[in-house]
């Protein structure tokens, strides 16, 4: 989760906006109040005002900054949020304009931006713009490669602005931590900026710059600015700020999150006119920064059942208002809308919970069980525990790994491109590609384990019993849970008959007859898999395991392996 740090005068100043005089905030008052964003005090320097705080939301990133924190307990205080007219579309008209060339769809398409002036940018103020840049571009951007930020002083910028594409020897400038001129190419091999996130821009024989009329490089997004132009220092009182990325939506919103953080602290944000040369899910025309106009309509009942207490439209219309809704109450119903600076509405659920946040959990009267019950272990967890039992037996070693992995471990490196067997559900708004999506068979997670084990002395007989998750559209969630057993074997020798002794040891055991029928399996040898059926109903896949699903894992020795769905044998009598 983010942890930040801000300094305790710098929110004082923050909370006192809007014409309220400054007042000390106590500790005991903080710790209070952090209870809004999901946030714990977890260091407080006395000598420097210093306070590191961690977000318990990884779906806020509005949260992860002073301004963000201090929005948040001020709407509570005034129970209302401020007008931030710069949002809406009657607003005045945008005046300076940013061209998008051709070409950038296919390589790094999407651009906003926005204008700052009358903030002189203090000391902490630019430590937290410096902070906020680095964790929206690291965490929710996804190390800068769906967004990163660029901060400029607006006075050195000659408009119109053009982001377009470049061959690698074709610009040069004097990037931020360097003293000499550079290409963009040589940027990629020298500064330590183009090292860490060049990968970003590799197979591309062109590359994105940011120039204004007179042809000035603002930057070459996403690895570095210009010293010249994108040096911001204390003192300043204009910025420009650009967010470019691969994602509309979350570039907009990156956006919003700064402009409302500079409006805070004292700034007038004018919007800029972005023009593209291919439609976007906003337009051609893009006028930034903008409302993304998030809303969900919710039964006053859901909210009430979530929660275990009869609350009322009203109640339910404050509470989300002094949270920083805009709420239009119907009969039986709430339309809420989020701020511009967030999105993070993706189920009624969080509603629901913005409601209990708002209200206080101390709102909320306990209630003792009415029924005394006593526990014990369902039918899936006590089959699950007897087949872990006989793989033991059997000399294999357990493994518990994660469910999240990515695309590329339980998709690509399995053969299942543009397959059944490789669809899988996908987490939204990710914080790392590396835990994006859920395991749909336990094979990848054996083989995961295995390609770490080539030093150890083989053979090596491993299994994994746990969740996966099955994507189901006639489901109400879109997919199901489910309990497998997965086993594999690696040695030299390794091969179908061995695997499949195995396989009949476990299920005579636990007193099921099955059946194999030939399958053709992409991450199997073709003649070498086959299907495991129980009563006519397939449960699972057994076989010797691709030579090219192991080279792409780098596992040097044959495997064999099978998977078997748990939750579907229990169901069959």
């Amino acid at each position: 989760m983010p942890t930040i740090s801000i300094y305790k005068s710098d929110l004082e100043s923050l909370l006192a906006s809007d014409g309220r005089a400054k007042r000390p905030v106590t500790i005991p008052q903080l710790e209070e109040w952090l209870m809004l964003v999901k946030g714990e005090l977890k260091e407080h320097v006395a000598e420097t005002g210093e306070l590191r705080i961690e977000l318990q939301d990884s779906n806020r990133p509005d949260l992860w900054c002073c301004e963000g924190i201090a929005r948040q307990i001020r709407i509570r205080q005034q129970r209302k949020l401020r007008a931030y007219p710069f949002f809406s579309a009657t607003s005045k008209k945008a005046f300076r304009r940013l061209n998008v060339a051709p070409g950038l769809e296919r390589v790094r398409p999407y651009v906003a931006a926005c204008a700052s002036t009358g903030y002189r940018v203090t000391e902490e103020g630019l430590a937290q713009l410096i902070q906020t840049q680095e964790k929206l571009s690291e965490i929710f951007g996804h190390k800068r490669k769906t967004v990163s930020i660029g901060l400029y002083r607006l006075a050195r910028i000659q408009f119109p602005v053009t982001y377009e594409l470049v061959k690698p020897d074709a610009a040069k400038f004097t990037p931020l931590g360097m003293e000499t001129t550079m290409t963009l190419g040589e940027i990629l091999m020298v500064h330590p900026k183009g090292l860490e996130y060049g990968h970003i821009l590799a197979d591309h024989d062109q590359l994105p710059i940011l120039r204004d009329a007179i042809g000035q490089p603002l930057s070459f997004p996403p690895i570095i600015n210009s010293r010249e132009i994108g040096e911001v220092q204390v003192g300043d009182d204009a910025l420009f700020v650009e967010v470019t990325g691969t994602d509309l939506p979350m570039v907009v919103l990156t956006l919003n999150i700064f402009a409302a953080n500079l409006a805070d602290r004292g700034a007038v944000i004018d919007r800029i006119d972005v023009r593209y040369p291919m439609k976007t899910p906003f337009g051609k025309q893009v006028v930034t920064p903008r409302d993304l106009d998030i809303t969900r309509t919710i039964p006053i009942q859901t909210i009430e059942q979530a929660l275990g207490q009869t609350i009322g439209a009203q109640a339910v219309k404050q509470a989300l208002e002094v949270y920083g809704y805009v709420v239009t109450p119907s009969k039986g119903t709430v339309k809420a809308k989020l701020p511009p600076y967030r999105q993070d509405l993706m189920h009624p659920m969080d509603v629901v919970e913005d409601v209990a946040i708002s209200r206080g959990y101390g709102d909320f009267s306990p209630v003792m069980p009415a029924q005394f019950t006593v526990g014990g272990l369902s039918k899936i967890e006590q089959t699950s525990d007897r087949a872990r039992e006989l793989m033991v037996g059997m000399g294999f070693q357990e493994i518990i790994s994660n469910i999240l992995g990515s695309p590329e471990q339980y998709r690509d490196a399995m053969r299942l491109n543009e397959t059944l067997w490789g669809e899988m559900v996908e987490v939204e708004n990710v914080m790392s590609l590396s835990f994006s999506c859920l395991r749909q068979w336990m094979l990848p997670s054996l083989l995961r384990v295995e390609a770490a084990s080539g030093r150890a002395f083989y053979p090596h007989r491993l299994f994994e019993a746990g969740d996966v998750a099955i994507p189901d559209r006639r489901h109400e969630l879109g997919s199901r849970t489910e309990t497998v057993v997965g086993a594999a074997i690696a040695h030299a020798a390794a091969h179908f008959s061995e695997i499949h002794s195995c396989l009949d040891i476990l299920f005579y055991h636990m007193g099921k007859d099955y059946t194999l029928e030939p399958v053709q399996h992409p991450s199997f040898l073709e003649g070498r898999a086959g299907q495991i059926v129980v009563s006519g109903k397939p449960l699972g896949i057994i076989g010797e395991v691709h030579p090219e699903v192991l080279e792409r894992w780098q596992i040097a020795v044959p495997v064999a392996a099978f998977d078997v769905n748990l939750s579907r044998l229990v169901e069959i009598h």
